[in-house]
């Protein structure tokens, strides 16, 4: 037994060193198909934490307000309820943000208060009386606000910049217990205030000067309002330790049909499934198990148009990938016809010497697999490098290499050899070696 074993790995060795010409064709077809679908399998795997931490850039796909404010008003899925009038939610509570299942997916939030006002410019000479007061808006939120996990154990950083990242602002923002105020180019425009000058805000009896240190740029509504630090707004419209909204910028996976369903619909087993996947929705409802009294709502808006993304660059990922495969099995399949064409007195020959159609079958079968080993370790190594130039081009880094990726790149490659070459294989175990030797 051990010498058949020999000598069939002999005749496999043998006959895989000669014909370099189609063995290095079909090597390269398998290298170049099984490169690709490296590249592309490996940029799929790391594209959604990508493209995830990207999309963090159109700004939260979370916002929670109190749930007794009024009934849900949606129409075409957005939300037409105030946001300006109704109860508030304590903001001693948003520490046990970071305490729910997903809290490392929570990657920035930031209350809102908010609060009209009468603002008056100090003069910049004293011979000069205060000019005509200016009604705004008064938005109180957090720039860079630390906080500590209930546990004491985790400090976490975190405001309106990590939740609103296209706010730009000339200058800088305020500091966190500062009497500081960041403004509106609109408003800059219209009172002619610059950083560094002096503005009274007030409502009713109760006011405060406050310093401008930036030029806040939104193309939105804040664009008229002055931004300070929650505290300040707190203060004036005593709501002590109160906030009226709170944006969330959370780490999600888009959402299927499973992910759509109500929980409240679910049994035992599927609120498991759904509460342990990161889809924005199960979040949410994370979220509303520690903010007692609150309403967790998606921003549909952003959150399917992150979804709708992601899914259409991994449908053209597998398409690319598909098309690589089958390239690479039109390749393989001609040169092994092509080979078996060259071969068939040799066929014929091992034939009439006592070889059965099955040994012929698995002798021609073995130097496929053994190509298609080489082609496919070729085609991953070149594959990690494209994905690399991919990756640090397209998300600015490159993927990691997986022995997940090689191992399925390895079989794909056997698979497309052994598909490639199933229908040459079939003919060759078929033929008859009396009309080969014969010479017909």
């Amino acid at each position: 037994m051990g010498g058949q074993k020999s000598m069939f790995l002999r005749l496999v060795a043998d006959s895989f060193g000669r014909r370099p010409r189609h063995k290095l064709l079909t090597g390269a077809a398998l290298a170049l198909g099984m490169g690709v679908a490296t590249a592309a399998l490996s940029v799929s795997l790391d594209v959604g934490d990508r493209l995830a931490k990207e999309f963090r850039s159109l700004g939260a796909n979370l916002l929670v307000t109190p749930q007794a404010d009024s009934l849900p008003l949606e129409i075409g899925g957005v939300d037409y309820r105030p946001v300006n009038a109704g109860a508030y939610l304590p903001e001693a509570d948003l520490p046990k943000l970071k305490t729910i299942f997903w809290h490392n997916n929570i990657i920035g939030f930031a209350p809102i208060l908010e609060v009209p006002v009468n603002t008056s410019i100090l003069p910049k000479t004293v011979s000069n009386a205060f000019v005509p007061s200016l009604s705004t808006t008064l938005i109180g939120t957090w720039s860079q606000h630390s906080i500590w996990t209930p546990d004491l154990q985790t400090r976490f950083v975190t405001g309106i910049e990590k939740t609103n990242p296209w706010w730009s602002v000339g200058g800088r923002w305020f500091s966190e217990g500062a009497d500081e105020c960041v403004i509106g180019t609109n408003y800059a425009r219209k009172t002619g205030r610059q950083i560094g000058d002096a503005i009274l805000v007030q409502d009713g009896d109760r006011g405060q000067i406050l310093q401008v240190s930036g030029i806040l740029s939104t193309g939105g509504p804040e664009d008229d309002a002055i931004v300070v630090p929650i505290a300040v707004v707190q203060k004036i419209s005593s709501k002590q330790g109160e906030y009226r909204r709170l944006y969330v910028s959370a780490l999600t996976k888009p959402e299927d049909d499973f992910g759509r369903r109500d929980p409240k619909t679910m049994n035992a087993a599927d609120l498991e499934r759904w509460s342990c996947s990161p889809y924005v929705s199960s979040i949410a409802y994370s979220i509303k198990q520690v903010l007692p009294g609150a309403d967790v709502r998606v921003i549909r808006r952003v959150a399917e148009g992150e979804g709708q993304i992601l899914t259409r660059v991994r449908m053209l990922l597998w398409l690319v990938t598909g098309a690589a495969l089958l390239a690479a099995a039109l390749a393989v399949g001609a040169s092994a016809a092509a080979s078996v064409i060259e071969r068939r007195t040799e066929i014929g020959l091992m034939k009439a010497l006592g070889a059965g159609s099955g040994t012929v079958g698995f002798l021609l079968a073995a130097e496929q697999l053994l190509l298609a080993f080489v082609g496919g370790g070729i085609g991953y190594a070149l594959g990690i490098v494209l994905a690399r130039l991919l990756g640090e081009r397209i998300f600015g880094a490159a993927p990691e290499p997986s022995l997940i990726v090689f191992l399925v790149i390895v079989a794909l490659a056997i698979g497309v050899t052994l598909l490639g070459s199933a229908i040459p294989l079939r003919r060759a175990s078929r033929y008859e070696p009396a009309p080969i030797l014969r010479g017909e």
